[in-house]
């Protein structure tokens, strides 16, 4: 056979099901391989789009998504997204063509060094040179995208090889267990939190893996010891635990932040410090355990005094098992921050007032949406508003990037969790920056006849960087711009657009906008007065 031919028996091998993005010139061979393959072709209007789409597919599924380019303009499109699930753990393998290798018709047109250039970027990255490589080749691809921690891996076929004649035969998967956390740092850990006398519980990013979530419910219920988590560690528990204390939205200077002062031992389960850090460590301040999958990368302001590293669902079951609740524990003080930050957070969830307040807006979207509905979010001031202020009820049904914490990620997150899972409800959340530079999708959205609604948050400014700009004293200066008629950009690619106009109208529209087919855009004007005066408070007024 043609090796293309054997390079998508080898994706259907690994159990593909979509593959987006923009084939060229020197995807053909691959291309008409594809033609009568069960692998559905997803055509993106950007190849940036069709990775953070295939990002969010491994990032919900655990198993790597597939994106495709051509060479040169098309793979260089591709290095926003690669760091985007590199840094956040999300599994995925792009495929690139290129021009022949063994012989050039063109000179260097159009040539760059992708192979280079995704070295630093990605677990593996690697040309085929040899048809017959290609399942060993493949099957290492998704292996190392897969395996924890998972990222991004990439491929190039160059045009001559794709057409080459072979005789391999792909590669069976092979079944793989993660190891088990040593016997010792299981019992020093227990000794730690039974020894401790306010034992606090941080879940980070890497615990939203299957099991993980019940067997850190079942930890929290068995030793009463109260937790938060990290802005990708939300829903690994339901936030409507009775001993959740809230979401770190930012490193410090946050009500959250009086509990964890608080706190002697933190037991700090899937966070690494790619994730903007939940809290800084201090040389006399509270110890930490870390619980991952991998060791802990030491930095000036991480720096755990005991490692559990292992399969973290199976270290919480030991930990379940061994660690016995303590009366010497003084848990109390914990619940009554609890009360606190919940006062604070929900102080203007009942507050009318148009623009909307992102507070008010993200009560309005929690009521309407069901426990295992998704939101997407793009990057901007209103995250940290998301992150703390909207509860997660399921894993993996809050999904945000706080790690490259880039923008445009939104709009096509939002397409590949709806493409993952065609019957649950998804919102994504932009602002007007980032969603112009993924708008182009909606097209996409639209062609794919998707159910999904998308609302823009509207101040017409890079609102973060705003934000920061008044905050460290700076003049407002080059932050602000003009937007197009958001209603009916919406309607030349026939999507569905809606002007909002006031809260009532808001919830109304929200309401059809979820339980109508298609794709739906809300143009939300939104008021950030408040934002320094509510998100940035001194810890001492807590106190």
């Amino acid at each position: 056979m043609k090796a293309s031919d054997l390079f998508v028996k080898a994706l259907e091998n690994e159990g593909v099901e979509y593959i987006f993005g923009i084939p060229g010139e020197e995807n053909l061979d691959f291309l008409n391989s594809l033609k009568n393959s069960p692998i559905k072709l997803i055509l993106t209007r950007h190849e940036q789009g069709a990775a953070f789409m295939a990002a969010t597919y491994g990032r919900l599924t655990g198993k790597p998504g597939v994106c495709l380019s051509t060479l040169g303009p098309g793979a260089t499109n591709f290095v926003t997204a690669a760091a985007y699930a590199q840094l956040g753990g999300m599994p995925i393998l792009m495929l690139t063509g290129q021009k022949p290798i063994k012989t050039s018709k063109q000179g260097r047109f159009q040539i760059v060094d992708i192979v280079d250039m995704m070295k630093p970027l990605t677990k593996y990255t690697k040309q085929i040179v040899n048809g017959n490589t290609i399942p060993p080749i493949i099957r290492e691809a998704f292996r190392l995208a897969a395996e924890e921690r998972p990222g991004a891996v990439h491929l190039e076929l160059p045009e001559d090889i794709a057409d080459e004649e072979v005789n391999a035969e792909v590669f069976q998967k092979s079944q793989v267990r993660r190891p088990i956390a040593d016997i010792k740092s299981l019992e020093a850990a227990t000794e730690m939190i039974q020894n401790c006398k306010k034992p606090l519980l941080l879940i980070g990013a890497s615990a939203n893996r299957n099991r993980t979530g019940q067997a850190l419910t079942n930890f929290v219920e068995k030793t009463g010891i109260p937790f938060f988590n990290t802005q990708m560690g939300k829903g690994v528990i339901d936030e409507r635990n009775d001993l959740f204390i809230g979401t770190a939205a930012l490193s410090d200077n946050d009500y959250l932040h009086a509990a964890i002062d608080r706190a002697d031992l933190i037991i700090n389960v899937g966070h690494d410090v790619i994730e903007k850090p939940p809290f800084f460590m201090k040389e006399d301040g509270c110890k930490v355990i870390h619980v991952n999958y991998f060791s802990a990368e030491v930095d000036p302001v991480y720096f755990p005094q005991l490692e559990v590293v292992g399969d973290i669902a199976s270290s919480v079951e030991a930990l379940s098992s061994s660690v016995k609740p303590q009366k010497h524990w003084q848990l109390d003080e914990y619940m009554e921050i609890k009360k606190d930050v919940e006062s604070h957070i929900t102080k203007y969830f009942e507050d009318k007032r148009f623009p909307m307040l992102p507070q008010r807006m993200v009560n309005l979207i929690r009521q309407q949406m069901p426990d295992d509905g998704i939101l997407t979010l793009d990057n901007g001031v209103y995250k940290i508003w998301f992150a703390r202020n909207y509860k997660a009820y399921q894993p993996n049904t809050v999904l945000l990037d706080n790690a490259l914490a880039t923008m445009g990620a939104g709009l096509p997150s939002g397409m590949g969790a709806k493409i993952t899972y065609p019957d649950k409800k998804v919102v994504a959340i932009c602002g007007d920056g980032g969603f112009m530079m993924n708008s182009q999708e909606m097209e996409t959205a639209v062609r794919l006849g998707i159910h999904l609604t998308v609302i823009i948050l509207n101040d017409s400014s890079y609102g973060m960087i705003k934000w920061k700009q008044e905050g460290m004293g700076f003049d407002n200066y080059g932050l602000d711009f003009g937007n197009p008629d958001f209603v009916k950009y919406a309607d030349s690619y026939g999507a569905k657009g809606y002007r909002v106009t006031s809260d009532e109208d808001f919830q109304n529209t929200l309401e059809k906008c979820l339980n109508t087919p298609g794709v739906h855009l809300m143009d939300v004007p939104v008021d950030y007065s408040l934002n320094h005066q509510i998100l940035i408070k001194g810890l001492n007024e807590k106190k």
